[in-house]
């Protein structure tokens, strides 16, 4: 099973957006999302039809998310980038991967913390607020070194 989250962008209600739709609805209809306070996660049965979703959400995806990201094993979410990379077989990340940053989420994605090799995410906790939610998010060497 590989779940996908949709953070929501600032001001939007993306659960309700994509439920009121029927369009968006019909795409969701397998998946029974599940309502965050960040946006919606999704639960698939593999990384492909968890693409393939985010392809048939692509409109909604373009006007009301502001992050994409897949969560192949728990605990463990990867940028669209690197799901790619792994569909395709370019990459078999392993842990410790060397590619890493902190998704800092309230409501929305608040802000990105990028990781040194090496490190855990606890070296970084005097960055956040109680409330937070903080995702540990692998990502491609290019998107580490662009800084996304």
């Amino acid at each position: 099973m590989v779940n996908v989250l949709l953070i929501q962008l600032e001001g939007v209600d993306l659960y309700a957006t994509l439920i009121n739709s029927e369009t968006s609805r019909d795409a969701l209809r397998f998946y029974r999302p599940d309502r965050l306070k960040c946006g919606i996660r999704a639960r698939t049965a593999s990384l492909g039809s968890a693409l393939a979703l985010t392809s048939e959400l692509r409109w909604y995806i373009q006007r009301y998310v502001g992050e994409i990201l897949f969560e192949p094993e728990e605990g463990i979410f990867c940028s669209s980038s690197l799901a790619q990379q792994i569909y395709r077989r370019d990459v078999k990340p392993m842990p410790p991967w060397r590619y890493r940053c902190l998704y800092r989420v309230s409501s929305h994605l608040i802000d990105i913390i990028w990781m040194d090799a090496g490190t855990v995410p606890q070296v970084y906790a005097d960055q956040f607020e109680p409330d937070d939610t903080v995702l540990e998010v692998w990502c491609t060497e290019e998107e580490h070194r662009a800084g996304l």
